[in-house]
């Protein structure tokens, strides 16, 4: 794939995090930006003093972080990416956390303006009471989860 501007931009900032950087890692950002990450005490972390404290949270309890970018998605006008990544931390206890992650990033004069993460995690709180139950239930009738409009190999593991 050849690099472009935005692409070059997401890339330094993927590699500022994982040296745990702050400094660079900033120097990614507008004076503006906003980054939302439900991983965070904060989530919505607005204006680079709030995503300083985010990021000396998250540098303070990773040991390393890990981002392999498996595909990249830009708009051609080149302010706009959608990037499927594998992450690979590990907490600074020694555990390795493994999950698939999606990032949507704006970006304007060469600085990301909006960063927003999506973790494909379920719902919690009393929404999950209700659908575990109701997965169950299922489960005990033998009714097998229906996958309409889905391609074939979708959610297989």
């Amino acid at each position: 794939m050849m690099s472009t501007p935005l692409r070059a931009l997401i890339d330094r900032a993927f590699t500022a995090v994982e040296a745990k950087d702050m400094e660079a890692t900033l120097q990614c950002f507008a004076e503006d930006a906003v980054l939302i990450d439900p991983h965070y005490p904060s989530p919505v972390m607005d204006g680079k003093a709030a995503i300083a404290d985010g990021l000396r949270w998250g540098f303070q309890g990773m040991k390393q972080f890990g981002f392999s970018i498996l595909t990249y998605f830009e708009l051609a006008d080149g302010q706009k990416a959608a990037i499927e990544v594998a992450t690979h931390h590990v907490l600074q206890t020694g555990k390795h956390l493994q999950f698939p992650q999606a990032f949507f990033i704006d970006a304007q004069n060469d600085l990301i303006t909006r960063m927003q993460a999506y973790e494909p995690y379920g719902p919690s709180g009393v929404v999950a009471l209700v659908l575990a139950g109701t997965r169950a239930q299922r489960r005990l009738r033998g009714q097998r989860n229906q996958r309409i409009g889905v391609a074939p190999g979708i959610g297989k593991r």
